[in-house]
């Protein structure tokens, strides 16, 4: 296999909901107006503490500093694993399980924090860029590593990235964060570019205007009857969604595409204080136990806490899985 490192370098940030009206304009043209925006890795995701926001450098320059806006201080990676020299952009894949033991768990082991977003397409790891060599040193075993130049994918290799020093490996120990799994059911789906400007208006009102107020952060000592999540992405051209069953509803159906067996997806919440960006095995903890149990996931990082989309029917074995993980750690 191979793994493509992209070409554009990414930020991670966090758009408190009191200020979301500072940054509608820019939003909105990289959301709906593709083509007037240089910015061609886009992800917003709505969650009840805030909006995330993973966006290139270009689309970066277009939102103001403020204090409604924190930034990751870190400038991230992208990488993408591709089979047979392409990735499954037409296929939709079985999500981020599928690379738990060949990229997560040697990451987390050799200390390299990651964040995931996964989308109806394929599933992008992000890494620091400061970490790169670590990766490179890592992987190349496993993979074929190529780095995006000028549109062009070129060998990677350590000597390039790399003065000679590296992180030592260490053994993972990572703290066992709680999950939650709330009620509502997920669809991961996918619109054509074109079919845009039908859903504008409803896509304005569901990211921005159907919650009057901010949401307090979610209590970790209960579970949760439901959760705002929507997660829009556009990336390389193609977009994704993920949205709850019920906003799903509002959207007409025959613009919405989605996989042949229409399968909804229950979510586990990972987290009950907001998880930071330093500590390593987070992804792990979560997508190395459903790889041994071959469940499928995806699996989407926000600023605070992480969430996981795992099939409807099999949630009750999700929940059995990673609370025997978390009570072997303890």
């Amino acid at each position: 296999m191979d793994l493509r490192i992209l070409e554009r370098r990414v930020r991670v940030l966090s758009i408190a909901r009191g200020g979301l009206w500072l940054y509608m304009h820019p939003l909105l043209k990289m959301l709906l107006l593709p083509q007037r925006s240089r910015c061609k890795f886009f992800s917003l995701t709505e969650t009840p503490e805030d909006y995330t926001v993973i966006l290139d450098e270009e689309g970066f320059k277009e939102l103001p500093p403020s204090e409604f806006l924190q930034v990751v201080d870190s400038t991230w990676l992208v990488l993408n694993v591709l089979s047979n020299g392409s990735s499954s952009a037409n296929i939709q894949p079985i999500g981020v399980t599928k690379i738990a033991k060949s990229v997560i768990a040697p990451l987390a082991e050799h200390n390299v924090s990651v964040l995931m977003l996964s989308t109806y397409q394929t599933d992008f790891i992000l890494v620091r860029e400061k970490d790169l060599p670590v990766v490179i040193h890592t992987l190349e075993g496993e993979f074929d590593i190529y780095k995006e130049v000028n549109g062009e994918p070129v060998p990677a290799n350590c000597d390039d990235t790399s003065n000679g020093f590296l992180k030592p490996k260490q053994a993972v120990n990572s703290t066992v964060h709680p999950v939650q799994s709330p009620q509502n059911r997920f669809c991961i789906l996918s619109v054509a570019p074109d079919s845009l400007p039908a859903i504008a208006t409803i896509l304005i009102d569901v990211l921005f205007y159907s919650h009057s107020s901010p949401k307090e952060t979610v209590s970790s000592s209960q579970d949760l009857n439901s959760i705002t999540f929507f997660a829009f992405s556009l990336i390389e051209g193609y977009i994704s969604i993920v949205m709850d069953a019920e906003t799903k509803k509002k959207f007409p159906s025959d613009l919405l595409l989605t996989s042949s067996s229409g399968e909804l997806w229950r979510m586990v919440r990972i987290g009950g204080q907001p998880l930071g960006f330093d500590e390593c095995g987070i992804v792990a903890q979560i997508a190395e136990p459903l790889a041994n149990a071959d469940i499928s996931a995806y699996y989407i990082s926000t600023f605070n806490f992480d969430h996981a989309l795992v099939p409807e029917e099999g949630i009750d074995h999700v929940t059995e899985v990673l609370q025997k993980r978390q009570e072997s750690q303890r």
